[in-house]
């Protein structure tokens, strides 16, 4: 049955990448008009979301925000199908890095990187990245449920030698890697919320306490990786920026939890800048009510 839904949607999915932008986005336009209106995906845990992080926002601002942030993900579904088939040329263009040398400095003293960022603005593109840099890339990812269309997610980053591994594969692969002589960046998008049984670590992020992932911190720290932020910033429809700051370019002298609260804090100030880029459908604060007494300040 997979097979067949993949031989089925793929020509279609392939025939909407060589649409040129304007088409893309028109079709988003109408993608937007969909979701919002008619099936209201997900629309209760936006708008719950909104209301606990900018509770001194008018109901209007924040139903605003909703608005502008359902068109943002429509325009990312779109431009995640047109990576299929988008030129080097052309994302390299619609995709900048203002700062490259940040990286190029951590390779030059033979580091390899923990490149931490938050579910902002876009992450489709990030891995033009490679073009950049000699180190290999990998990005951590939770498997598709069906294998066809899983394995052409990952041919589609491996066009610019980025490598997606699941979390039970990290640490595997930094070894492996390190073992070949080869420096790496390993990407995390670590903000969203652990299970609560597994969470080890809580603090407040947007005003509310809630568990937080550390995997990356934990992983840095024992693989000796200079930890790196990346902010996403969207500069017009299609177009994106990017740049670095490191957090960490020696973990272990770090007290433990200072680089995943400097992470927060940094996609913290994402959101307040421009909340409508912030991937909302996710329950990221769903346990706010279960805070352990040792973290309740």
């Amino acid at each position: 049955m997979q097979k067949l839904i993949y031989i089925v949607v793929y020509p279609v999915v392939w025939f909407i990448s060589i649409m040129p932008f304007f088409v893309l986005y028109g079709f988003s336009n109408l993608l937007f008009y969909i979701v919002f209106y008619l099936v209201g995906y997900r629309k209760k845990v936006v708008f719950e979301n909104l209301s606990l992080v900018f509770p001194e926002k008018p109901e209007k601002e924040r139903k605003e925000i909703a608005k502008k942030f359902y068109r943002h993900f429509c325009d990312m579904t779109v431009e995640s199908i047109k990576s299929l088939t988008i030129s080097e040329k052309e994302l390299k263009k619609r995709f900048v890095y203002t700062n490259v040398e940040e990286i190029h400095a951590l390779e030059n003293q033979g580091k390899s990187i923990m490149l931490m960022a938050g579910h902002y603005a876009s992450w489709e593109w990030i891995f033009i990245l490679q073009r950049y840099v000699k180190s290999n890339g990998y990005a951590v990812y939770k498997k598709l449920g069906n294998k066809y269309f899983d394995a052409l997610v990952k041919r589609i980053r491996a066009k610019y030698n980025t490598f997606l591994i699941t979390t039970k594969e990290t640490v595997f692969t930094i070894k492996k890697t390190r073992a070949e002589g080869k420096q790496g960046i390993y990407g995390f998008l670590s903000d969203q919320s652990p299970k609560y049984k597994k969470a080890v670590y809580w603090q407040k992020f947007m005003g509310i306490t809630v568990p937080v992932y550390v995997s990356a911190e934990l992983l840095a720290k024992e693989l000796d990786l200079a930890v790196v932020f990346l902010k996403v910033k969207k500069i017009k429809r299609g177009y994106y920026e990017a740049s670095f700051q490191t957090i960490a370019p020696e973990p272990l002298k770090l007290p433990n939890y200072q680089i995943t609260d400097t992470f927060l804090q940094l996609v913290e100030a994402e959101i307040r800048e421009a909340p409508e880029y912030y991937f909302w459908t996710h329950r990221r604060w769903k346990h706010r009510d279960k805070v352990p007494p040792e973290f309740q300040k």
